[in-house]
């Protein structure tokens, strides 16, 4: 594998979902952004200007919509279609995107996606002969950073216990102590695995597999009792349940 960084732009006009985007790119050591655009129009300038490797591309945005941007430009980057519309996937494939994501997109589903964007090179696949060869080591933990105290801090998914929201900041709390960040929940639930964490309140979101007992008011994890919020009981209880 070479070490080569690939160039990517951003191109939504929700920062929330442009926020998700940057931190798992931040993530990729491959990757890096070479801007951000509210709109079309200010993508159209920026790639004119200075071209790209892989567009991350929003298809419901003002005045000029994605899908019209590909079809406005004449030449444009591998690109990756960000939406929380289904009804456009024909029409994307048409038009020969790498692929499509909807939102809200996990991390998981953001890696396959660039994966599939990079020059094989970048991923080659196995050698037959790798069968003769002891197992490779287990995939390390996957984790997201987090800025804290003016640095980037590592926190593993494996050792979160919940998360709570102070206003403009999030406190994750975990086994091994507490970070707090200047992060939206929302952004924060959609880089999530929502196979491992729920939404038990306005203000908590707690890992599955730390959930000790609980009842359908509240729920323990570890030594410390959180509420579940009325609107999002029914769907706790379900999940919890298994049914």
């Amino acid at each position: 594998m070479n070490n080569k960084s690939y160039t990517c732009l951003i191109v939504d006009d929700e920062p929330p979902a442009r926020e998700v985007l940057r931190r798992y790119v931040q993530q990729m050591p491959m990757l890096s952004i070479a801007g951000e655009c509210p709109n079309s129009l200010q993508a159209m300038a920026l790639l004119k200007q200075r071209p790209v490797d892989l567009l991350f591309l929003d298809i419901q945005m003002p005045q000029i919509t994605g899908i019209d941007l590909i079809k406005t430009m004449p030449s444009l980057p591998k690109i990756i279609l960000t939406t929380a519309f289904e009804q456009y996937a024909l029409q994307a494939f048409d038009l020969d995107v790498t692929d499509y994501l909807l939102k809200p997109i996990s991390f998981e589903r953001f890696l396959k996606a660039v994966m599939k964007a990079l020059p094989t090179e970048e991923h080659p696949a196995p050698h037959p002969s790798s069968a003769h060869y002891p197992s490779p080591s287990p995939e390390p933990s996957p984790f997201l950073y987090f800025r804290s105290d003016r640095k980037m801090v590592k926190v593993l998914l494996d050792e979160i216990l919940y998360v709570e929201s102070l206003k403009d900041y999030i406190k994750i709390r975990t086994s091994q102590g507490t970070v707090i960040s200047k992060h939206s929940m929302a952004a924060l639930e959609a880089m999530l695995p929502e196979t491992r964490f729920i939404r038990i309140h306005r203000s908590f979101i707690a890992a599955v597999d730390k959930i000790r007992s609980f009842t359908p008011e509240l729920l323990d994890i570890g030594d410390t009792q959180l509420p579940i919020g009325k609107l999002y009981r029914h769907q706790v209880l379900r999940s919890l349940q298994g049914t």
